[in-house]
């Protein structure tokens, strides 16, 4: 589509759009930007979309100008309402009231689900649901012991704040912006809302006009994704490309690349999905091709990766420690062998021993479902990766290799040939 049907020009209004965020807001990438500038638009939008994108503003530390793009998204989008905290029952007569969807703005959601929070799952059922049409969940209403139950809708658009990440059902629901300190070469123009107010709410009421124009052709629209972009992130992404093929002009190509560079780095960035980190470099860091491994010789390698988490993990929710044999087996387990039943340890025979252990065949469908394609390395990386093991021997390649491995334990950190 190129939106040339339209009276308006959408494209340059969204180039308006994106220059208002630019004049207050420092965002990471020039994708920020474009998905930012597409999600206020679809915000508008809403009543045409089978569903919608969640936007997760998030950085490690205070001062990176995520309530700032909150706020400026609340001067650009329709029925703004912001909150920094509030109980599901208060959002579900939100999005029923009457007077039209509105759009909610969650700053300091670290303070909602946050490790000092609570959990919240009702909230979080709430964002869960109600980023699809038609999501409804059962209350109770009354007094007193006069109750009644009632369906509520949760499906309205909604913008988040805060810091650190969000529960991975809500991530995967979301286009995550990971905000940061602006550098001292980086400059954005102080925001004063009895002045600036005004003229993002004359973009606002701009765009619902352009809205209104275009929201046969945006219903009706099944935008085309990018090359590999499916499932779960072509859900979130449909209603911004479907906004952006309506604007016309450059936005469906810079909506498009924004689309697949902002996937990738919330792939890349994903702490929730530790289960597919252990998965992948299990494939490309600890077997590296051998067909089985003891749980011993895993752990020690995986401890020994300096880029990895495995070495301060919170089993119990409070306290931090090594990843054990009980927390791989525990993790592991959330996957299937290609018979469909958990991956387990097993006995290995090492030597005269026989420890517990995993083989390659109960992981390789894991491998194939769950993790990014193998990197390209050369003949000998992956035989370098890690010491060997031979009858029971140990085998250092490497005599210089800061880690050495005692011929009395040979089950451990080895690779086994065999």
């Amino acid at each position: 589509m190129t939106g040339s049907q339209n009276p308006m020009d959408g494209a340059a209004l969204l180039d308006e759009v994106e220059a208002f965020h630019r004049r207050f807001n420092v965002f990471p990438t020039e994708h920020a930007y474009v998905a930012v500038a597409l999600w206020d638009a679809h915000a508008h939008l809403i009543d045409a979309f089978d569903g919608t994108a969640r936007l997760a503003f998030l950085s490690p530390e205070p001062g990176s100008g995520k309530s700032r793009a909150l706020e400026i998204v609340e001067t650009l989008t329709p029925r703004a309402a912001t909150t920094v905290n509030a109980s599901a029952n208060a959002l579900f007569r939100l999005v029923e009231a009457d007077g039209g969807t509105p759009t909610l703005l969650f700053d300091e959601i670290d303070t909602v689900f946050g490790p000092k929070a609570g959990g919240n799952e009702e909230v979080r059922g709430f964002l869960n649901s109600g980023y699809r049409r038609g999501a409804k969940s059962l209350r109770c209403v009354g007094d007193g012991s006069n109750q009644s139950t009632e369906w509520f809708s949760s499906f309205c658009a909604v913008a988040m704040a805060g810091l650190g990440s969000l529960p991975d059902t809500i991530l995967t629901r979301s286009v995550i912006i990971r905000m940061r300190k602006k550098a001292p070469n980086e400059k954005a123009e102080p925001y004063r809302r009895r002045v600036h107010e005004k003229q993002g709410h004359a973009l606002r009421d701009r765009l619902a006009d352009w809205a209104t124009a275009i929201h046969d052709e945006v219903a009706a629209a099944w935008p085309e994704m990018p090359e590999g972009v499916s499932d779960r992130p072509a859900d979130v992404w449909e209603p911004l490309l479907a906004v952006a093929d309506a604007a016309g002009s450059h936005w469906p190509e810079r909506a498009r690349s924004a689309c697949v560079a902002l996937i990738k780095a919330a792939a890349q960035g994903d702490e929730a999905s530790l289960g597919v980190r252990l998965l992948t470099d299990l494939r490309d860091r600890v077997f590296c091709g051998a067909d089985r491994m003891p749980s011993a010789a895993i752990l020690e390698v995986l401890l020994g990766l300096d880029d990895a988490p495995w070495a301060d993990m919170s089993e119990d929710g409070q306290s931090t420690k090594p990843l054990t044999a009980r927390g791989l087996s525990k993790l592991l387990s959330q996957y299937v062998r290609p018979d469909n039943t958990p991956i387990k340890p097993r006995g290995i025979r090492v030597g005269s021993g026989t420890p517990k252990g995993y083989y390659a065949e109960d992981l390789h469908d894991a491998w194939t479902r769950y993790c990014p394609p193998p990197p390209e390395k050369s003949a000998t990386s992956a035989t370098s990766a890690t010491p060997q093991v031979s009858e029971g021997e140990s085998v250092a390649e490497d005599p210089s290799e800061s880690r050495h491995v005692s011929a009395e334990t040979d089950t451990r950190q080895l690779r086994i040939a065999g």
